[in-house]
């Protein structure tokens, strides 16, 4: 982003200046990373609740008689097997088989669907949606600026949920959505999330997103809700094992590259981007296995960050791609890809290089965390 753009703001930015927030620039968004403590943000969402401004998120409308037919041609899953009020996480790849990016699709209708990107690979998936439709008898919709987004994530977020709005939340599954109200407000409600609780994603008019923060605010107030920054939400996500595209995932790396191959529908009707180079992909994979994908739990207190190697007899065997102090666990984790050779959980000699030392480090599978259901 060049230093003459502005940051863009969501609708909440002055909410999260009132109470304090930290910001940052996130991909082009003005974005709160921690309003007090990371750590007791984080711990809030595992045992409590934390609520979260997520609308950096880029929200994409595909309708039309042939949606299906194109989003199946376009991705990698079988979105038209999705039913009505349900999603799906799948991925947009490229002819080459590399990974654009990661998304959920939810189909809202028999012929609506709704898919969220990244927000820092929004315009690349408007873009590649945008050239593929050609012959589809479908239209592919920019809807960033229709949607703000708010999540409620936690074991407590059901009932503070359930205090604001009529709506069936006992029979919404997860990874499926419903329209609703809550507090008055119009919302798409959905049961999905990337902090590995259970929780609810809301999609709202910006215009609604203060009144719907504020009354969310207010019912989670005796049950410990807290706000929270874009810092704990990845510390989440990194100990529920979750994948983050520019980290785990890009454009150098295939899902089966990632150990994502499951996403990869190849028993779909019809043929679809990267299906040529994916089928080799798979084909390598289970031939050769690629590098992969574990957990590392450090022995000692020194954090690994993204890019250090990782070592095991004086040879470097992999490379860490998301690492940070773990408040769950108490130590320091991170995700890497290994060789296969060191990918068993409990394999003996590994280690990450943090500034020329060797530091001891336990393989382990992932995630790292799991809820109780």
């Amino acid at each position: 982003m060049s230093s003459t753009e502005e940051l863009r703001h969501t609708a909440l930015d002055a909410v999260h200046r009132s109470l304090g927030a930290t910001m940052t620039d996130f991909a082009g968004w003005d974005m709160p990373l921690r309003y007090g403590s990371e750590r007791d943000e984080h711990l809030a969402v595992r045992t409590r609740a934390g609520l979260f401004d997520l609308s950096h998120m880029g929200e994409i409308t595909v309708t039309g008689p042939q949606a299906a037919a194109f989003l199946n041609y376009s991705l990698v899953g079988d979105i038209a097997s999705v039913g009505v009020g349900r999603a799906r996480y799948t991925m947009i790849c490229r002819a080459d088989g590399g990974i654009l990016d990661d998304l959920i699709v939810y189909r809202l209708a028999e012929t609506e669907y709704m898919i969220v990107a990244n927000a820092s690979n929004a315009q690349v998936v408007l873009d590649a949606l945008t050239e593929r439709v050609a012959g589809f008898d479908a239209e592919v919709r920019d809807d960033r600026d229709a949607y703000a987004l708010i999540a409620v994530q936690g074991p407590e977020s059901p009932g503070i949920l359930k205090s604001l709005t009529d709506a069936d939340l006992d029979g919404l599954k997860y990874y499926a959505g419903l329209p609703g109200t809550v507090a008055g407000v119009p919302a798409l409600i959905a049961r999905t999330g990337y902090t590995g609780e259970d929780g609810f994603e809301l999609f709202v008019k910006p215009e609604h997103a203060v009144e719907l923060w504020r009354a969310l605010t207010e019912a989670g107030a005796g049950v410990g809700l807290v706000p929270c920054g874009l810092s704990c939400r990845d510390t989440l996500r990194l100990e529920a094992g979750m994948p983050l595209y520019g980290h785990e995932l890009s454009t150098s790396r295939t899902p089966f590259d990632a150990g994502l191959g499951r996403v990869v529908k190849f028993a779909k009707e019809g043929d679809f981007v990267g299906r040529e180079a994916l089928a080799e992909a798979a084909s390598r994979a289970s031939q050769n296995p690629p590098r992969v994908l574990v957990g590392l739990v450090a022995e000692g207190r020194r954090v690994p960050r993204a890019g250090y190697a990782v070592v095991a007899g004086g040879e470097v065997i992999g490379e860490v791609t998301s690492g940070a102090p773990s408040p769950t666990l108490g130590k320091p984790i991170a995700m890497a890809y290994v060789d296969a050779a060191h990918s068993e959980p409990g394999t003996a000699g590994v280690g990450v290089d943090i500034r020329g030392s060797h530091e001891p480090y336990e393989v382990v599978a992932l995630p790292f965390y799991k809820r109780q259901k």
